[in-house]
């Protein structure tokens, strides 16, 4: 295939319909930010803060009567709050996929994904960062953790992994943002062209940082999301492999694999997808943009959700197939205790989401029903979530003696700080919905094929310059 030649199919299906053009782009994704918004939003979002307000009432609780207030005990030091910051921080991995290793694999798919995948990234790693905070108790001495010099002459160990994921999740965190603002730029850009009064458009202008198109702009910025993306791609895997080693660095049953990093990291793809989809089939239907969002979108994600929930489950075997295959006694029976002991419902909860629902996707006919896919992704979140329940308090609960056995009971505040991260999830993203376009206008435009330079004399009557490759080069 020639370097001219329009990728913008994937076997025999095209991504968009022929009828879209860079017109209707602009018009379909800026609308969203320039009419006033439909009553479903005014009511997500009322109810989103509701929750925020559920969560500061639950932190400020916290905060003044400590973290006893939570349901931990002995020996189930980490509960809730440890399986929501994992289960945060998965959601949050999506982003990174779609945006940067699709780009730099050029598959065209992930151009009406990956602003959705990108801010929900950002939102997860807020609420995932959440939790370590306050889960330290005094927030107030929380700077002991930084590497620098305090009145207590104490130092952060760099050899714990807890502090290695301070600096991987900040890590992550900086680029992500740095990543989807470089993106938002030129649709900045056209939200500042077609706004209609003095107020949106000084904001809008101020985000464009000055874009006006040219190819000198379009080459710097293709320079940028080029390094970005290539900065992003290891953090794919850094990251969710530094948070499993939390775990698996410890020399405790249940915990000591060595799969953990592999593992962690094919959940969080899972798990983000699974939040992608849900997301994106709501905003889909209430904006009307099924010509952007088409079903072969929806059918691709829903394949990944697939091989993903297929490495989760061969990931579940692998670990029984591991402690039996050990010989060592506590492994053997920390595994048996979590099928058969009193969580097993919290596993085989698991099992049925993470393994068996998506299993459905191998119909085409189920892979591309949007109850199905909306039905499963959702499951998908909820299974999740109880793997990491499972791994934390299944491993916790019984320790070596009977006389240190336990159960972990969440308490209201437990359940106010887990749903308030969802309600501070929920306002963040329905603040960006309504403000940013959900959808990376330009990227979508460089799709079509009128964009293509070896198309350049099909759709001329709405083909837009679209991508620094097809701007008026300069002399």
């Amino acid at each position: 295939m020639s370097a001219d030649s329009p990728i913008v199919e994937i076997g025999e299906t095209p991504l968009v319909p022929a009828h879209v053009s860079a017109a209707f782009v602009s018009d379909s994704v800026s609308r969203v930010t320039e009419q006033a918004s439909p009553v479903g939003w005014w009511m997500v979002f009322g109810v989103a803060l509701l929750f925020l307000g559920v969560l500061g009432l639950s932190v400020g609780y916290l905060v003044w009567n400590g973290i006893g207030s939570w349901g931990n005990n002995s020996p189930t030091a980490w509960a809730w709050d440890i399986t929501n910051f994992v289960w945060w921080i998965g959601i949050g991995h999506a982003g990174t996929l779609i945006s940067a290793v699709l780009f730099l694999f050029r598959q065209k798919w992930r151009t009406s994904v990956n602003r959705f995948a990108e801010a929900m990234t950002i939102f997860a790693v807020i609420c995932a960062l959440l939790y370590p905070t306050i889960h330290v108790g005094r927030i107030w001495a929380l700077y002991w953790a930084l590497p620098i010099p305090n009145q207590m002459a104490m130092w952060p160990n760099f050899k714990s992994p807890l502090l290695w994921d301070v600096f991987a999740v900040s890590t992550y965190f900086t680029v992500s943002l740095l990543f989807w603002f470089v993106g938002l730029i030129p649709d900045f850009a056209t939200l500042r062209d077609r706004a209609k009064n003095v107020a949106r458009k000084k904001v809008y202008g101020a985000l464009a940082l000055g874009w006006r198109g040219s190819n000198r702009h379009w080459r710097h910025y293709e320079r940028a999301y080029l390094i970005l993306a290539a900065l992003s791609t290891p953090l794919v895997l850094s990251v969710h492999s530094v948070v499993s080693f939390d775990f698996a660095t410890s020399v405790m049953p249940g915990w000591h694999t060595t799969i953990f990093p592999p593992y962690f990291v094919a959940g969080a793809v899972f798990s983000g997808f699974a939040m992608v989809m849900t997301l994106m089939l709501i905003c889909r239907q209430v904006y009307g943009l099924k010509d952007i969002m088409t079903m072969k979108h929806l059918e691709l994600m829903n394949k990944i959700m697939l091989v993903t929930g297929s490495l989760v489950g061969y990931a579940y075997s692998m670990e029984f197939f591991m402690a039996w295959y050990s010989g060592n006694a506590y492994e053997r029976y920390v595994f048996i205790n979590r099928a058969t002991g009193p969580y097993w419902w919290a596993y085989w909860t698991m099992v049925t989401c993470n393994v068996i629902s998506p299993q459905l996707f191998w119909s085409k006919r189920l892979r591309t029903s949007i109850p199905v896919m909306f039905a499963v992704s959702i499951t998908i979140n909820i299974g999740m979530w109880f793997e990491r329940f499972v791994i934390i308090v299944t491993s916790l609960h019984r320790d070596y003696l009977p006389s240190s056995w336990g159960m972990f009971h969440p308490t209201l505040i437990d359940i106010g700080c887990y749903t308030g991260s969802l309600g501070l999830f929920f306002t963040l993203f329905s603040l960006f919905i309504r403000w940013i376009p959900m959808v990376a206008m330009f990227e979508v435009k460089a799709a079509l094929p009128g964009a293509q330079p070896s198309h350049h004399h099909a759709h001329t009557e709405h083909a837009e310059p679209a991508h620094g490759a097809l701007a008026v080069k300069e002399a």
